[in-house]
């Protein structure tokens, strides 16, 4: 992806492992002030010139670590680990088991900032990205709940909400089209892409299942969740497991959870493109 990373502090805890030390992992985290990775953050301005055009047949896919900066997300159950720690570190390994596949990839973070929910899906909107998928990780008020969901949009939300929230689009995202058609050409786009949606989700949701067992599977579901409003291509969010479960939170931070987590997502995408 670009040079060699230098991985954020959560990314310390992997080669830790779980026994390592509460003191160690506040540590880690606490490091990654001092040692930000190289930025290649995918959101471009909208007076940058438009992206070269790709290849034939090479697909974009854009991913979303969900959180970030003051976000931080739920809490681990490890103390200074934080859901916008995961969720970076995931985004990271599904990338290059993407790029690995011939796949572009892009982000909508690389570094611990915060990113609006709408500037994400602009983002994704504005690189004209055939995939989006934001990646997070889930908690529960009594801390007793534990496995993976794949969330996509409601009809209401695809039909009504992102129409009222949609900014003024990029020029580039329908070259030589004037603002009005743009904005039809978005609402057709909004609408078709979500057969793509739910097929996309049910392969993330499927690819998991088969990795992390199927007990922890709780399906696909619909809301109108906020990071994916406006999409204009197939766009899921991946719930991946409760970090604050003092099970599966745990496991969350173990390197061959992850690696089967970013393998599944990975696999889910691939398949739909």
């Amino acid at each position: 992806m670009g040079g060699s990373w230098r991985w954020s502090a959560a990314a310390l805890l992997l080669t830790a492992g779980v026994g390592a030390s509460v003191a160690a992992v506040q540590t880690a985290v606490s490091a990654a002030a001092a040692h930000p990775p190289p930025l290649r953050v995918a959101r471009p301005s909208t007076t940058a010139p438009a992206e070269k055009a790709r290849p034939p047949g090479k697909k974009l896919v854009v991913l979303d670590p969900g959180h970030g900066g003051s976000n931080a997300g739920a809490r681990s159950v490890v103390d200074g680990v934080y859901e916008k720690h995961l969720t970076m570190l995931l985004a990271r390994a599904v990338g290059e088991r993407l790029e690995k596949r011939g796949i572009e990839v892009r982000f909508t973070r690389e570094i611990d900032e915060y990113v609006s929910l709408r500037e994400r899906v602009l983002t994704a909107n504005r690189l004209r990205a055939d995939l989006f998928v934001s990646i997070h990780t889930n908690a529960s008020d009594a801390r007793s709940q534990r496995g993976f969901e794949t969330w996509v949009l409601t009809p209401r939300a695809v039909d009504i909400d992102a129409r009222a929230l949609r900014a003024e689009p990029a020029p580039a995202a329908h070259p030589g089209a004037d603002a009005a058609t743009a904005l039809v050409l978005d609402d057709v786009e909004r609408g078709l892409s979500q057969a793509g949606a739910a097929a996309l989700a049910a392969a993330i949701q499927r690819e998991l299942a088969t990795r992390r067992g199927r007990d922890g599977d709780r399906g696909v579901r619909q809301s109108s969740m906020d990071v994916l409003l406006g999409a204009t291509m197939p766009a899921a969010l991946v719930e991946v497991g409760f970090i604050d479960h003092p099970i599966e939170g745990q496991e969350l931070l173990e390197p061959e959870v992850q690696a089967a987590i970013a393998d599944a997502i990975a696999a889910g995408i691939a398949s739909r493109l």
